[in-house]
């Protein structure tokens, strides 16, 4: 069994938000890019799409919750007792309730979701949350100037050591713990770093093959680290890999949701794609001008489009979860869904209106994600039919 050893060697102030989960089911071929032809001749692999790429990690992530369900799982050792004169538990349990407190400060809905979780899978989503968090403020928050690949060479090293139980501090520590209870693998994780990655080296991306690495990376990671924590229903007949498949979805659909929500303010980045600005009469100049044409209508259009398909994606998955689950993840979803409806009803102007779900439209939405989290869309639509 394994135990938890604290090295302290990183301050709170490394805290320092989490970006606020894909594509239909299907059969892809795993191989390398280089093969030896006849005569021992090397011949070049076609090169995969970032789908493809993305769907091997889906189906590793569905694999190990699939030897969870045959009882293989990892012990964790509460009783050894840390350096210092605090036990496992103490530590552990400071550690949980402090990333509840950053939780509930930074993403109070979702927070308010967690609280119908079991506590043992809400203080496992809160450190999950507080990891992205403070990764998604080594390149976003106010010390990003600061940061260099480096950097992010050292925080993914520390998260070896976290899923090696050698956390640094009491944030690690919570994570370290979470990891050791359910079938998380570490590749989700690095792979939000290498999305960090292309942040410090990549402001244009040429089509959406590209953006699509890119939403994965940043946000579709989250639910393929979230499914193994939040459970599946145990009267779910859907496959395994169809679920991580609807929460990628749900990470594609929300960044996408936040890139088009977040046109104006970007500090020199184009996230979009540059094929498609072309083909609709559009360049960088003029994003950058900020003009809201019917150029700029029409390609809005068709960007909301396929944000929604993947919004439409993912609802079949959220219905699969455990109950108890559901409520903060169809809550995230119906909330992203209404930023596009705001873009639609500020006439595409996401470069001088923010789009945002007032506090009204928030209420409201927290007990219909309630109710379709209890009852499901299908049947509460008939419910309310009668």
């Amino acid at each position: 069994m394994s135990s938890i050893v604290v090295r302290v060697n990183c301050d709170a102030k490394s805290l320092v938000g989490i970006s606020s989960i894909g594509r239909r089911e299907k059969s892809v071929k795993v191989c390398s890019r280089i093969r030896f032809g006849s005569g021992g001749a090397v011949v070049a692999e076609p090169k995969r799409s970032s789908e493809e790429r993305v769907y091997e990690v889906v189906l590793k992530q569905a694999s190990l919750v699939r030897e969870e369900k045959r009882g293989v799982n990892i012990e964790f050792d509460l009783q050894k007792t840390i350096e210092g004169d605090c036990s496992n538990g103490d530590i552990l349990n400071s550690a949980y309730d402090r990333c509840g407190e950053v939780c509930a400060e930074y993403a109070k809905t979702f927070y308010l979701g967690t609280q119908l979780m079991t506590q043992e899978r809400r203080e496992a989503i809160w450190a999950i949350y507080v990891w992205c968090r403070r990764t998604d403020e080594l390149v976003d928050g106010p010390n990003s100037s600061h940061i260099t690949p480096t950097a992010l060479d050292m925080w993914e090293q520390r998260l070896t050591d976290v899923f090696e139980s050698r956390p640094y501090d009491m944030f690690d520590a919570a994570l370290s713990h979470t990891v050791s209870k359910y079938p998380v693998d570490i590749q989700p994780f690095k792979d939000m770093i290498e999305g960090m990655r292309m942040d410090l080296r990549k402001s244009r991306y040429n089509n959406f093959d590209e953006l699509y690495l890119y939403c994965y990376y940043v946000a579709g990671t989250v639910g393929l680290m979230s499914v193994p924590i939040m459970g599946i229903a145990p009267e779910s007949k859907a496959s395994t890999e169809s679920i991580y498949n609807a929460a990628l979805a749900l990470g594609i659909a929300n960044q996408l949701t936040n890139i088009l929500r977040d046109v104006g303010e970007e500090r020199g980045r184009v996230y979009l794609p540059q094929d498609e600005l072309a083909q609709a009469g559009l360049s960088d100049e003029d994003i950058m001008s900020g003009k809201v044409t019917e150029k700029w209508r029409n390609f809005m259009k068709g960007q909301i489009k396929r944000a929604r398909m993947f919004f439409d994606e993912a609802e079949k998955g959220v219905s699969e979860l455990s109950s108890a689950s559901r409520w903060p993840v169809w809550a995230s979803l119906l909330l992203y869904r209404q930023i596009l409806d705001s873009i639609e009803a500020n006439d595409y102007d996401n470069f001088t209106k923010r789009a945002y779900v007032g506090k009204v439209n928030k209420l409201l939405s927290l007990p219909a994600a309630y109710g379709i989290a209890l009852f499901g869309p299908k049947k509460l639509t008939k419910l309310f039919m009668r």
